[in-house]
């Protein structure tokens, strides 16, 4: 991949060393988007008639685990942009898809709402039919890069169509938009993620993003796979940072006494082998599910929804043995592991959650209706 050679030295230069203080101080890792955007990378997955790399999902893998293994907000940040672009792409104006490539226009989505919850398709927010347009009125609960980036795929019900949902470019400037309270989280600090509101916002017929009503299978066919393939592919790389610096620390350091390293103890290497299998394992069925998306395999959305949940539960395990092993240095801030072990809480409980899709998968293997 001939990106990656680019890819490596910004996290060398920029994402790894600002890791710590970004998520310390909360602070949105502007810097890493603008070198990404400076290099294409935030438009990987645009069109090269549009100025981009136009590559696929395989390759923002790639991205996103390569720079969660050293500061899993940035790799949200980006997966979330990326997701975006997956509706922008498809339906945008061929000026912001330049915008992207350029890395001048950064952009998430805005679905998540506290009636909805996990069913992130149903949105309850309203677009009232005007006659200058629409009228957006919505609440969401978690926007991730709020107020940091130039646009937002914005849910809400349909104007006038049948259907569950309409999905809206709103942009960031818009006047009735705004952050209503600021983000302080457990993980994944310097994500920017915040519940935000538009009251009376005004958008036009070419803000609208597909058909009116048409959001839900733009959601589940378009958005979905492209989400929870980079979801995963994000705890996969925490995964591979916490094992990195668990088996740095338990060989670095000795028992004295004994004249050996922590390494030599059966059990921590025990518990470092269950981890390196989890990770392998999230891993295989990320590929696979890949596979399965660029092969048209009949099992593909059943891959989708099993590949974000197996890769959460996993970091959990994984980031867990980390601290297990690592014993009392792991409760330090310098060593790293236990910024992967908050970062690797998220994932589970980002909708749709693990619990949720496990409802799903046991709906799709029974062979009922899943949404």
């Amino acid at each position: 991949m001939p990106f990656i050679e680019t890819l490596d030295s910004i996290i060398r230069d920029i994402i790894a060393p600002q890791a710590h203080e970004i998520d310390q101080q909360a602070r949105f890792p502007r810097a890493a988007l603008d070198a990404l955007g400076a290099s294409g990378l935030l438009g990987l997955t645009t069109s090269q008639s549009m100025g981009g790399m136009g590559l696929g999902l395989a390759e923002a893998a790639t991205v996103i685990e390569r720079i969660a293994t050293h500061c899993a907000s940035t790799a949200m940040v980006v997966t979330m942009h990326y997701a975006a672009n997956a509706v922008i792409e498809q339906f945008a104006s061929d000026e912001i898809r330049r915008k992207v490539a350029l890395g001048q226009h950064v952009s998430t989505l805005a679905w998540s709402e506290s009636g909805s919850r996990s069913h992130f398709w149903a949105p309850l927010g309203t677009a009232e039919k005007v006659q200058e347009g629409y009228l957006l009125n919505c609440s969401k609960t978690m926007v991730t890069s709020a107020g940091e980036v130039h646009s937002y795929i914005w849910s809400s019900r349909p104007a006038q169509a049948e259907g569950a949902s309409s999905l809206w470019l709103v942009d960031a400037r818009a006047e009735g938009l705004t952050i209503t309270k600021t983000y302080d989280g457990l993980g994944l600090r310097g994500n920017a993620s915040a519940p935000m509101r538009c009251a009376h916002l005004k958008v036009t017929e070419a803000d609208l993003l597909g058909a009116d009503g048409a959001g839900f299978d733009v959601m589940i066919n378009t958005v979905l796979p492209v989400f929870a393939v980079l979801n995963a592919s994000c705890s996969i790389g925490l995964m591979e940072g916490a094992l990195a610096g668990a088996i740095q620390h338990v060989s670095g350091n000795k028992l004295q006494h004994l004249d050996s390293t922590l390494a030599d103890l059966p059990t921590i290497r025990a518990y470092l082998a269950k981890a390196r299998i989890r990770a392998d394992q999230a891993r295989t069925l990320r590929d696979d599910t890949l596979t399965a998306l660029s092969t048209g395999r009949a099992d593909a959305m059943l891959r989708v929804m099993e590949v974000k949940a197996s890769a959460a539960e996993a970091a959990l395990e994984v980031t867990d043995a980390a601290m297990r092993v690592c014993g009392g240095a792991a409760f330090r801030k310098d060593l790293g592991i236990e910024r992967h072990f908050r970062d690797a809480r998220a994932a589970a409980i980002m909708a749709p959650t693990s619990d949720v899709l496990y409802d799903f998968i046991g709906k799709a293997i029974c062979g009922l209706p899943v949404f």
